[in-house]
């Protein structure tokens, strides 16, 4: 299937792991929940947090382990952030060319590509609306965007 606005083709991103529990992973399943809380407290992402299991303790996928998915284990901890994590940074993104924008009014590449991120931003609203991940009366307001970033 062709990008969304580059016509350009080709495959997506890195492949999974496999479903089945790795044999060199020595970690329980208690204890690798134990390490997404901790690193969630910590302030991490939750795809940072997936990251650093990878990279620092070597567990390649937390689903295979502990059946379960970071974000669900986070619910379940009521250490879920209000705003979804790609909603987030795509505000950090519009803040960003926003910023930039201010001092370079004729950048007509950074009009096309605030355009093209406050669209991505209104698509991914209207389905966390539709989700209930977000609330119905939710509404993104680009002049009041850095607050809804913590």
């Amino acid at each position: 299937m062709a990008r969304m606005y580059s016509r350009n083709k080709g495959k997506a991103g890195s492949k999974k792991p496999l479903q089945k529990k790795p044999t060199w992973v020595r970690h329980k399943p208690k204890e690798v929940e134990m390490l997404v809380v901790k690193l969630a407290k910590q302030g991490k992402s939750t795809s940072q947090i997936g990251l650093l299991l990878r990279d620092s303790y070597g567990i390649p996928d937390v689903k295979a382990i502990v059946e379960k998915k970071i974000t669900k284990i986070l619910e379940e901890k009521k250490l879920q952030k209000k705003l979804p994590e790609d909603l987030s940074a795509l505000i950090k993104r519009s803040i960003a060319i926003r910023k930039h924008m201010q001092s370079n009014k004729h950048d007509n590449t950074a009009k096309r590509g605030l355009q093209l991120t406050d669209s991505k931003i209104n698509r991914l609203t209207k389905y966390y609306k539709k989700t209930n991940k977000l609330p119905k009366d939710w509404k993104y307001d680009p002049a009041r965007a850095e607050l809804l970033i913590e």
